[in-house]
C-alpha cells in the first residue's frame, strides 16, 4: 500500500481546492458579469445598511443593521476579521460617537488576545504543524489501514480512525481532508469500494477530530464563552471518540448488509484484490507511530494528573513534537522542517488572533445595543424547553455551515446566544462541543458545504479516481448514507448530555 500522502504545498494550491466550487459555470464573460453583478448587489446592500444604521431611531435597530452589514461583508468574501471588525467600529461610532469608537480600537486588540487561556493556542498550533512536518501524519493513516482493513468496510474504518487522529493533531479539518482524500480514496477504489462510499468516508472522517483534544476550535470557543480551557478540551474527548466509533460501526454493518459496496461481492472480487496484511506489517506500522501516543501521554497525562495546566501541557506537547520532528527527519534537513512549521504557526496564530479581535468588537456592539438580551427575551417568551431549543438550532447551524466555516459561525453566533444558554440552563461546556460539531457538519452539507467541493476537486485526479468518473452528484449522494448518522449523534447528545459533561465533572 502506498502510504505517501500528497498535501497542498502552498496556500495557492489549497485556495484553489477550496475556491473551485464557488466558480460560476459558463464562459469567461459570464463569470466576469456574474462577479460584477454580485459585487454591485453587495455594495448596494452595504449602502443600505449604512443608511439604516445612521438613521435608526433605537440602538436595537442600529445593532440589527450592524449585523446585517457583517453578513453582507462575509458573503462578499472579505476576511472574517475585517467583516467582524469594520461594521462593529462603524456601528459603535454611529451609536456612541468617535470617542467610543476610538476606545474600542485602542482596547479591543489587547483585551481579546492577552488572556492567559489564549497562550495555549500558538503552542497547540506549533505542535500540530510539527507533527505534520515530522511525517507522522502519513504513518498514522498507514497504521489505521493495516489494522482495520480485514473488517467488512475495514479500509473505510481505518480511514475514519486516521481522519479522527489526523484532524485532532493537525488542527485543520480542511487540511486533513485534502491529505486523506489523496491517500484514502484510491486505496478504497483499488479494492472495489463503491465510489460514493469511498468519497463519503473521507468527507466525514474529520468530524471526530474537531472534538478530540487538542482541538483548536474548542480552545477558541472557550475564549469566546469565557470557560476554562482544560475542562472544555476534556468535554470534547468522549463525544469525539464516540462519533468515530459510531461511524466505524455503521461502515462495518453496511459491509455485512451490502458487501458489494466494499469490494466483497462476486463482481468486485473479479475487479480487485484485497492487499495482503499480516501481523508483521501491523506491528511494523505501530512502531512507526510511537510518537503519537507519546504526545497524547504528555498532553492528557499532564493535564489529568494536575501536573500541567492546559497552557503548560501545550508547551510540553510542542517540545515533544519538536524533538520528534528533529529525530524523525534527522536525515532530511530537520531544521528546515522546523522552520517551515514555525512560519506556518506564526501565520496561523496571527490570522486567528485578528479574528478574535473582530469577535471582541462584535461583543462590544452586542452589549451596547442589547441585541443578545433582546434575543434571550424573545426565545424565553416563546416558552421553548431546553430540548426543543437545542433541536431547533440543528437546522439553523447546518444552513449557516453552507456559507461559513466553523470558526466564523462560532464568532458570529456564540456571543449572541450565551445569555440565552444561561436562561435555558444549558451547560456552556456542553454547548461548545455541540456547536463545534454542528459547524463541522454544516461544512460538509450540500449544496455548498466546502468540504464536499474539496473532495470533488481531489477526485478529478486520475491518480485518485483510478479511472472512474466521480461527479459532484456522487459526492452529494454519498452524504445520504453518512449525514443521518451524524444528526442521530447530535440528537443523542441533546437527550443524553452526560456523555459530554461526565469527563469534565470527573476531573473537577
Amino acid at each position: 500500500m502506498t502510504q505517501e500522502v500528497t498535501k497542498p504545498q502552498t496556500s495557492a494550491e489549497l485556495s484553489s481546492a477550496m475556491g473551485a466550487p464557488y466558480t460560476p459555470l459558463g464562459n469567461t464573460n459570464q463569470k466576469a458579469k456574474t462577479g460584477w453583478v454580485s459585487i454591485g448587489i453587495g455594495l448596494g446592500l452595504i449602502g443600505l445598511c449604512l443608511l439604516g444604521l445612521f438613521t435608526s431611531g433605537t440602538v436595537g435597530v442600529a445593532g440589527l443593521w450592524t449585523v446585517g452589514m457583517m453578513l453582507t461583508l462575509m458573503f462578499l468574501g472579505l476576511p472574517v476579521a475585517v467583516a467582524l471588525a469594520l461594521p462593529s467600529v462603524v456601528g459603535i461610532y454611529a451609536i456612541s460617537g468617535s470617542q467610543a469608537a476610538s476606545n474600542v480600537l485602542s482596547t479591543a486588540p489587547y483585551n481579546s488576545v492577552s488572556s492567559w487561556s489564549m497562550s495555549v493556542l500558538p503552542m497547540f498550533i506549533f505542535m500540530a504543524m510539527l507533527l505534520t512536518h515530522s511525517g507522522l501524519v502519513e504513518k498514522l493513516y498507514g497504521a489505521a489501514y493495516q489494522w482495520f482493513s480485514w473488517l467488512p468496510g475495514g479500509i473505510g474504518v481505518g480511514t475514519t480512525a486516521a481522519g479522527a487522529g489526523l484532524a485532532s493533531v493537525s488542527g485543520s479539518t480542511i487540511g486533513m481532508t485534502y491529505a486523506l482524500g489523496k491517500a484514502g480514496i484510491p486505496e478504497m477504489l483499488k479494492v472495489g469500494y463503491d465510489r460514493r462510499i469511498a468519497v463519503g468516508t473521507v468527507v466525514i472522517a474529520g468530524l471526530p477530530g474537531a472534538l478530540i483534544p487538542p482541538s483548536i476550535l474548542l480552545v477558541i470557543y472557550a475564549s469566546i464563552a469565557s470557560v476554562p480551557v482544560g475542562p472544555q478540551l476534556a468535554a470534547g474527548a468522549v463525544p469525539g471518540i464516540l462519533i468515530a466509533v459510531l461511524f466505524a460501526v455503521f461502515l462495518v454493518t453496511l459491509g455485512f448488509i451490502i458487501p458489494r459496496f466494499f469490494g466483497r461481492g462476486s463482481e468486485a472480487a473479479v475487479q480487485a484484490t484485497t492487499p495482503t496484511v499480516n501481523w508483521t506489517s501491523r506491528m511494523k506500522a505501530l512502531r512507526g507511530i510511537w510518537g503519537v501516543p507519546l504526545i497524547l501521554i504528555v498532553l492528557f497525562g499532564g493535564m489529568f494528573s494536575g501536573f500541567f495546566t492546559p497552557t503548560e501541557a501545550g508547551a510540553a506537547g510542542a517540545l515533544v513534537a519538536l524533538l520528534l520532528t528533529l529525530w524523525l527527519r534527522r536525515k532530511e534537513s530537520p531544521m528546515q522542517h522546523v522552520a517551515k512549521a514555525a512560519v506556518a504557526t506564526i501565520s496561523s496564530t496571527a490570522a486567528i488572533f485578528f479574528v478574535l479581535v473582530g469577535a471582541e468588537m462584535l461583543t462590544r456592539v452586542l452589549a451596547l445595543t442589547g441585541l443578545a438580551t433582546m434575543l434571550t427575551e424573545f426565545i424565553t417568551d416563546l416558552g421553548l424547553s431546553r430540548v426543543t431549543f437545542l433541536l431547533a438550532l440543528i437546522p439553523v447551524y447546518i444552513v449557516l455551515g453552507m456559507f461559513f466555516d466553523t470558526l466564523s459561525m462560532l464568532l458570529l453566533t456564540v456571543p449572541i446566544l450565551l445569555p440565552t444558554l444561561q436562561a435555558m440552563d444549558v451547560n456552556p461546556l456542553w454547548f461548545g462541543v455541540f456547536v463545534v460539531l454542528l459547524g463541522e457538519l454544516g461544512m460538509i452539507t450540500p449544496p455548498v458545504g466546502i468540504i464536499s467541493y474539496i473532495i470533488y476537486n481531489i477526485a478529478k485526479s486520475p491518480e485518485v479516481n483510478q479511472g472512474q468518473r466521480i461527479s459532484l452528484g456522487d459526492v452529494f449522494m454519498s452524504l445520504v448514507w453518512f449525514l443521518p448518522v451524524a444528526v442521530l449523534f447530535l440528537v443523542l447528545m441533546v437527550f443524553f448530555p452526560g456523555m459530554v459533561e461526565w469527563l469534565p465533572s470527573l476531573l473537577s
